[in-house]
């Protein structure tokens, strides 16, 4: 079975990610409620790291508020040295097409475009040329195993080819930094397993830095760190 390898300490050196003091409240009918309280951490680059928690511990708010789909209500998080929760929606969405790819849950495909046209999109949005983007999402989706898929389109496809297009889509841009929210959680167990080696496989490849977001402790521990959330706050490590 493919292990998951960070990056020799030397080569890493570079920090990635840092959190520092973050918190997160939201306004209820009832009264604030606190989601997140007093999360610190660190992350290099070349590190893979999973969140682990159970359902209700704040873990895909926390992995929102890293990517910077959504700001903290307090504390600040720095993403390849920007001060990425300091930035507004339109500073962060260029941060995240330059340096992040993303694999969701429940796969996240355009359904009116084509599995190469989905693959295509995060060239398409940098400006890459439309003949280049087509080539290099020719060649992602041949690396996972969809050559044959490529004018199909999501409905069409079974949950495990969705989830190599998302691969392949997430992947393209060679992201510095990859976020993955419980990506085997809408497959079966076989799919589920085939998905696993294929993002660690392709992740270890590309070296991204790698997030991980699980309920499941054995994947959780396929990475080289796992942070552990319970009522909102990190156990330590």
């Amino acid at each position: 079975m493919l292990q998951s390898v960070d990056l020799p300490v030397q080569e890493h050196t570079k920090l990635a990610l840092r959190v520092q003091q973050i918190g997160k409240v939201v306004d209820t009918s009832d009264g604030p409620l606190t989601i997140l309280e007093d999360i610190n951490f660190t992350v290099l680059a070349g590190e893979s790291v999973s969140i682990v928690g159970a359902s209700g511990s704040g873990k895909s708010t926390l992995l929102s508020l890293l990517a910077g789909l959504d700001t903290p209500s307090m504390g600040s998080i720095e993403l390849m040295g920007s001060p990425y929760s300091q930035l507004d929606e339109d500073q962060r969405a260029r941060i995240r097409g330059k340096t992040v790819g993303f694999v969701f849950q429940s796969f996240q495909l355009i359904p009116h475009l084509t599995a190469l046209e989905n693959v295509m999109l995060p060239l398409e949005l940098r400006g890459i040329e439309l003949a280049t983007a087509r080539a290099q999402a020719m060649i992602w989706l041949g690396k996972v195993g969809l050559e044959e898929r490529l004018e199909h389109f999501p409905k069409t496809l079974s949950g495990g080819e969705q989830q190599r297009v998302a691969l392949a889509r997430a992947f393209i841009g060679k992201p510095a930094m990859l976020f993955a929210d419980e990506p085997t959680g809408s497959l079966d167990e076989h799919s589920g397993a085939k998905i696993i080696e294929l993002l660690f496989s392709l992740n270890h490849d590309n070296r991204s830095t790698l997030i991980l977001v699980t309920h499941d402790t054995a994947l959780a521990k396929r990475c080289g760190r796992q942070l552990h959330l319970q009522g909102g706050r990190l156990l330590p490590e």
